[in-house]
């Protein structure tokens, strides 16, 4: 695996920007799965499951988005 050089979490952020958007996500995600996401953030007494689906949507839904950004790059 390849080692992170910048010295800091491999969870930080590219765009420091997106923090908000991508907060704002995460509850929305956590909602629409029928998951309550403790408004204060702290997500400890969430199961393994609960946690794995929340990021598991989350990346689908990036993953989807940059599909679509990329394949609209492409378009002639």
């Amino acid at each position: 695996m390849a080692q992170n050089n910048s010295g800091g979490s491999r969870n930080d952020l590219v765009v420091r920007q997106a923090n908000g958007a991508l907060e704002q996500l995460k509850y929305e995600v956590a909602q629409e799965l029928g998951i309550n996401f403790p408004q204060d953030g702290y997500a400890g007494n969430l199961t393994s499951y609960e946690n794995g689906s929340i990021g598991g949507t989350i990346t689908k839904r990036l993953v989807t988005l940059a599909e679509q950004q990329l394949a609209g790059q492409f378009r002639q």
